[in-house]
């Protein structure tokens, strides 16, 4: 099993930026590729970035590509989500996810551990 603790959430202005962090424990986190999601009030979890597990490839989604960045420390067992010029449409419950794997993986259904989410507010 592998557990994931999402910080860093808050309330934030349009143009701001947040820093998510995604503390993992349970097993070696060197072999789990990583991912955020992010999920808005009546819409479906959609992907947000992603990074292979020893963080040289990473995936963003059209919608955060040039604002997002994804990275990770394995000594500290900890992934990052650096999000800047942030905008109202980025409101969401930000999620992280493992999985077993070398690659970067950006479908949901493929991950097998997720975080309890972390709200961002992004106001107007």
């Amino acid at each position: 099993q592998v557990q994931l603790v999402e910080s860093g959430g808050g309330l934030v202005q349009a143009g701001g930026s947040l820093r998510l962090s995604c503390a993992a424990s349970g097993r070696t986190f060197s072999n789990y590729a990583m991912g955020w999601f992010r999920q808005a009030p009546g819409k479906e979890r959609e992907f947000v970035a992603a990074i292979s597990r020893g963080g040289i490839s990473t995936a963003y989604a059209d919608s955060v590509k040039g604002r997002f960045t994804i990275s990770r420390e394995n000594a500290k067992n900890t992934v990052w989500l650096q999000m800047n010029s942030l905008k109202p449409e980025d409101t969401a419950v930000y999620y992280c996810a493992a999985r077993a794997g070398s690659s970067y993986y950006t479908e949901r259904a493929l991950y097998n551990y997720w975080g309890q989410g972390t709200q961002v507010t992004v106001s107007s």
